[in-house]
């Protein structure tokens, strides 16, 4: 397979993780907000198995692709890791799994999309910085969209401040910013994603007034360069 050609069937394979992701999205978004079940949902049991299927596939492809095949398993391993249909493996084996366990494993599958997608996002910029930032607003954004809906299914019935979605939603926001919200957890999973969702703010946060600063810096330097180009060129 020729260069070219491994490029276009890897960005065809890359699209078509992506479109799955977001499916699996809207399909956690619509059960979580209107509280399906989504163990007795047949319809979301099967789609989630077989998007774990193609995330597999894709890692083994990718990894038969790869000229460095060591390297890519040090660096993508964890991606195999969070393909594994969990949901439908746990009920064949027997083992015993409590309801909040099984609750999370439904998003182990999000999260490799997730990666999937602020990954990709961020090879479509050409500046390596750039891209590196677009990557992790990507994951920050993910995350706090992810929190937002376990924070509304966990609080919702316990909590007064939370009566919809975007109140999870808003809390969330708030927390990713460390701004503070006027909406405080009540229960364990809520302060939980409190912690995470603060610190991960601090970390990424700082990202943005470097890139900022980098961007001014760059802009006056190519200033000052064409200043001087324009008087060597004089007579």
């Amino acid at each position: 397979m020729s260069a070219a050609q491994k490029k276009i069937f890897l960005d065809l394979l890359h699209t078509m993780i992506l479109v799955l992701s977001v499916i699996l999205i809207v399909y956690i978004s619509v059960d979580s907000i209107n509280d399906r079940n989504f163990l007795e949902n047949h319809d979301y049991m099967v789609f989630q198995f077989w998007v774990c299927v193609a995330f597999i596939f894709d890692f083994f492809v990718e990894l038969w692709l790869s000229q460095r095949k060591w390297e890519f398993i040090r660096h993508r391993w964890y991606f195999l890791l969070l393909s594994i249909p969990y949901l439908n493996i746990i009920p064949l084996t027997g083992w015993l799994v409590t309801e909040e366990e099984l609750y999370f494993l439904r998003f182990i599958p999000l999260a490799r999309g997730a990666l999937a997608l602020s990954i990709v996002i961020g090879y479509i910029s050409k500046n390596k910085f750039l891209g590196l930032l677009v990557t992790y607003s990507s994951i920050l954004i993910l995350v706090t969209y992810f929190a937002a809906l376990i924070f509304y299914q966990k609080e919702n019935s316990v909590n007064s401040g939370v009566t919809d979605y975007w109140d999870a939603f808003w809390w969330g926001c708030s927390q990713a910013t460390t701004l503070g919200c006027d909406i405080y957890p009540v229960t364990a999973v809520g302060r939980i994603l409190c912690c995470i969702l603060s610190a991960m703010g601090i970390v990424m946060f700082p990202l943005f007034t470097v890139y900022a600063t980098d961007a001014i810096q760059r802009y006056y330097s190519r200033k000052v360069d064409t200043k001087v180009n324009s008087h060597i060129v004089k007579p």
